[in-house]
């Protein structure tokens, strides 16, 4: 007789684009896997840095980052034509995975741009004082996690949604972890991937762990009605400053880094100084309407390291969080590392 293989059970504590996709990952590879979320998965809920974020896939400026950043970062970004193809093929919905390409716009250092585009194999061209990324793309963020949401429903993954859970206290190993209406969830492994609230969950066993949350105010413009020759069709950043055109004349402006905690407010002031910096790279902008603003949290670390490990006292229990900027760059990376610890 052979005898049958039980599928580990895996709680993936977080259901943004991290958690999504290291749930999807430990499915694939057999495990049986439950989401647990203190909101709605996929839904625009205040604070959400997954459907907040402007969908670049690639570091701003990676000769400016440390090696490991760049290295999760650029694995992610090369794994994101294959993920938005199966998405767009298994759930009818379309991540709007598109080159646009990412035009640098001074002052940056052109030297050390261009030699660590060489070593990188980054394609480069250099249009008068400025440097463009031809390769560099982007996702529609709400799209993609809608997606993902109706693709783990498709595998068979348990969604907990509007679950909040207790944090964590000392133990050398969980056996269950109690919800905020006293359920008590019971699995062989856990992981954390709650972003910026991944502190508040782990302060008792974790002092170490050092994320924040740091929030991020984005405008949206709509250049529909504009002139096809106004409307940029590359990504344009200068000076910590970007702007994202999609495919239906929509734009995104922004973003703010302000260490204000779990304030999620909107603000009059970064508004207005967010229209400043957008006009001044894109003038039409003066006549564009504004139709949207509104703010994510992201999980702040030192350098952009995110932490991605087994917990150092806690045996079944792991960690991938910490992504500040690049959660949704480096998120198929950091799914593919934690998976491997946990199944391998």
């Amino acid at each position: 007789m052979t005898k049958s293989v039980v599928a580990k059970k895996v709680i993936v504590v977080g259901g943004g684009i991290v958690g999504c996709l290291t749930a999807l990952r430990l499915a694939q590879r057999g495990c049986q896997v439950t989401v647990v979320e203190r909101n709605q998965i996929a839904a625009q809920t205040s604070g959400e840095a997954s459907w907040a974020g402007a969908g670049i896939l690639f570091p701003l400026l990676p000769w400016m980052y440390k090696d490991e950043v760049n290295a999760l970062a650029l694995r992610g970004a090369s794994l994101y034509p294959q993920i938005c193809a199966a998405l767009k093929h298994e759930t009818g919905i379309d991540p709007e995975y598109t080159q646009s390409g990412m035009l640098i716009q001074p002052p940056f250092d052109a030297a050390l741009a261009l030699d660590w585009c060489a070593k990188n194999n980054i394609k480069t061209q250099q249009v008068g004082e400025n440097l463009l990324l031809p390769q560099v793309a982007q996702v529609r963020n709400p799209r993609l996690m809608q997606a993902l949401k109706q693709l783990l429903i498709q595998q068979n993954v348990t969604l907990l949604e509007s679950t909040q859970l207790e944090p964590l206290t000392n133990t050398h190993k969980i056996d269950g972890w109690k919800t905020n209406t006293g359920k008590v969830l019971k699995a062989d492994s856990f992981v954390v991937t709650s972003g910026a609230w991944s502190f508040e969950l782990l302060k008792d066993t974790a002092a170490g762990l050092n994320v924040k949350p740091m929030r991020g105010q984005i405008l949206l413009y709509d250049l529909s009605h504009q002139a096809v020759a106004d409307l940029p069709t590359n990504i344009i950043y200068r000076d910590g400053f970007y702007l994202v055109p999609r495919s239906d004349g929509l734009l995104l402006a922004g973003s703010t880094l302000e260490d204000v905690g779990f304030d999620t407010t909107t603000t009059g002031a970064m508004r207005q100084a967010l229209q400043v910096k957008a006009e001044n790279i894109l003038p039409s902008l003066k006549h564009a309407a504004v139709i949207k603003h509104w703010s994510g949290l992201r999980p702040g670390t030192p350098d952009n390291l995110p932490t991605i490990a087994q917990h150092p006292s806690i045996e079944n229990l792991f960690l991938n969080t910490g992504h500040f900027r690049y959660g949704l760059t480096m998120a198929p990376a950091s799914a593919e590392r934690v998976a491997a610890l946990i199944c391998d």
